[in-house]
């Protein structure tokens, strides 16, 4: 049985997350004098340039961007569904995201029963005892500012996410790099990029119930606005092998957002005034003494509004022969977390993205996410090369 030892990083990594913030509060920024959205899209090979033009570039997929715009996005033809990591397009449909559109998004939960781990190479350690999620402290801005959901539409409907903001390398301190899981933003092997993806940070900041958000302004329930991811990458791993429990594809299922504000202005980490580093390379399990998971959980007990977390100390998980093993922790939380970051303290005591949100199973007592490797760093790498100096 795996030893416990007190969980003394528990304190100093909630208290880390949340000096991270130093910007002003959603309440000081003004979109007053921000200039109007303009849709653009990533280009599909490794250039860092954009294309000038949106609707050439849709119908290089046969796709109109007007009838897109005005509901096309809502065919679902698997004959016609992007999948290629070339393929994303993301148009920004202006009022989309209404607050009552984002209340009524699904969580995409990926939960597997016990049976389903065969992988077991001799190193999966005992299941944890469950973790009961707590409530984050409000005003999320404050407590723990580079998270939020992620929204987006999948042939099931309106679905939601949980998300990180991330730093980049290339834009310091000007960062709109989001970390969230791959299938958050793809099918995997069965389908192919999900559409409408976007990331609102600090969502439902004061914690509001159902009730009280009937007559929420807009502000109360996205503070800092919604960002439109521009361009995506995932896994070829999740691509290709991904599925509706996680699949061989769970090891790698991570992803990587630029995004850009709706309605124009700063970028995202000067906005919500806080980014946290990625660690590639973070000690073997043993190693770490507490390991945490931010979200918002959206299956039931629980309704997607309000932010949680769990701090454990970290086991394996193996659940497929030939890959890598994953992260486990006691955890309550369920679907729709997904995507949600997972921190560890670094030496300098400040908090560094480790991991985020995968599978757990569906009696939600545990939750696992992906090691990140150098498959993963390439990604990270990549994306911020892509969008160098602009």
């Amino acid at each position: 049985m795996r030893s416990i030892r007190p969980l003394l990083a528990v304190t100093g990594l909630a208290a880390a997350l949340s000096l991270t913030a130093t910007a002003c509060g959603p309440s000081e920024n003004s979109a007053a004098d921000k200039p109007a959205a303009s849709a653009t899209v990533g280009d599909a090979g490794g250039d860092a340039d954009l294309p000038a033009d949106l609707a050439d570039k849709l119908k290089e997929h046969g796709v109109d961007l007007d009838k897109w715009k005005n509901g096309g996005w809502k065919n679902w033809d698997k004959d016609k569904w992007l999948s290629e990591a070339k393929d994303f397009v993301n148009p920004v449909i202006e009022g989309l995201w209404k607050p009552e559109r984002m209340k009524e998004a699904k969580s995409p939960q990926k939960t597997m029963a016990a049976g389903d781990i065969s992988g077991d190479q001799g190193v999966t350690d005992p299941e944890p005892a469950p973790v009961k999620a707590e409530p984050e402290e409000k005003p999320y801005h404050k407590n723990a500012a580079p998270v939020g959901k992620v929204f987006f539409d999948a042939p099931e409907g309106t679905m939601v996410c949980s998300a990180t903001v991330i730093k980049d390398p290339k834009a310091p301190g000007r960062s709109n790099l989001v970390w969230t899981a791959g299938h958050c933003v793809h099918a995997g092997q069965a389908g192919g990029w999900y559409r409408n993806i976007a990331f609102v940070p600090a969502y439902n900041d004061l914690g509001k119930s159902s009730a009280q958000l009937e007559n929420a302004k807009p502000q109360e329930i996205a503070p800092y606005g919604v960002y439109w991811a521009d361009w995506v990458s995932t896994s070829a791993e999740w691509i290709t092998q991904g599925g509706p429990t996680g699949g061989a594809g769970a090891p790698y299922d991570y992803a990587v957002m630029h995004v850009k504000p709706e309605n124009g202005g700063k970028s995202l980490e000067e906005t919500v005034g806080a980014a946290l580093d990625v660690n590639f390379d973070a000690p073997e399990a043993k190693d770490i003494d507490a390991m945490g998971a931010w979200g918002y959980p959206a299956a039931p007990p629980f309704d997607g509004l309000l932010m949680h977390k769990c701090v454990d100390r970290p086991g394996r998980l193996s659940i497929s022969p030939g890959t890598p093993t994953m992260w486990r922790i006691g955890c309550t939380m369920t679907g729709g977390s997904s995507g949600g970051g997972w921190f560890a303290e670094q030496p300098n005591g400040k908090p560094a993205l480790v991991s985020n949100t995968s599978i757990g199973p569906v009696t939600a007592g545990w939750l696992a996410g992906p090691r990140l490797g150098e498959g993963a760093e390439e990604i990270y790498t990549m994306m911020s090369d892509k969008f160098a100096g602009q």
